[in-house]
């Protein structure tokens, strides 16, 4: 997740992402040496801690004068502003995800208002939904923003929101 995140923040990697050496096995390397990179007494086998995920999509947006911070997930009072401002301005927010432990990343990038799903009993209709890549599929899902509130996550593997990894300045606009 941290590489796409990457892919999507830095133009330059991006274009790596796309070369001729790039492919499966590429893919599969690049995501070892991230996680070796922002999770150096972490192991591989327990995923990316909220830091390392904020160290991670720090090393391609700060160039761009942006850094990423980690939060931890509010409950239903959570309004969810700085994340909902974050993907308004083009930046790409990870959501750490599980049931009872956190367990799995997702990439939250969009967030439009939804009218076309008011007949879906999941969403509300007039609310902003959460555009999320969802990488064990490799598809991007929409979420409600009134699941994600009250830990009824469906479609993303798991239920509940743990933690957020946003950018410190999210009301600057992305370039590129």
């Amino acid at each position: 997740m941290a590489v796409v995140a990457g892919a999507l923040l830095d133009p330059g990697y991006r274009s790596a992402l796309s070369g001729a050496d790039a492919g499966r096995a590429w893919f599969s390397a690049e995501q070892v040496r991230v996680h070796a990179l922002v999770n150096r007494a972490w192991p591989r086998a327990l995923g990316t801690t909220p830091m390392g995920m904020a160290r991670a999509l720090t090393l391609h947006s700060r160039d761009r004068g942006v850094a990423y911070r980690w939060r931890m997930w509010r409950g239903r009072r959570d309004r969810l502003a700085d994340v909902l401002d974050a993907v308004g301005s083009n930046w790409p927010v990870a959501m750490l995800i599980g049931r009872w432990i956190p367990r799995h990343w997702v990439l939250i990038v969009d967030a439009p208002v939804d009218t076309l799903h008011c007949d879906d009993p999941a969403l509300h209709c007039g609310e902003p939904v959460l555009h999320c890549y969802e990488p064990s599929s490799g598809r991007v899902r929409t979420v409600g923003v009134t699941a994600v509130r009250r830990a009824q996550l469906s479609g993303l593997g798991y239920p509940r929101p743990f933690a957020f990894v946003v950018p410190r300045s999210a009301t600057r606009a992305a370039s590129g």
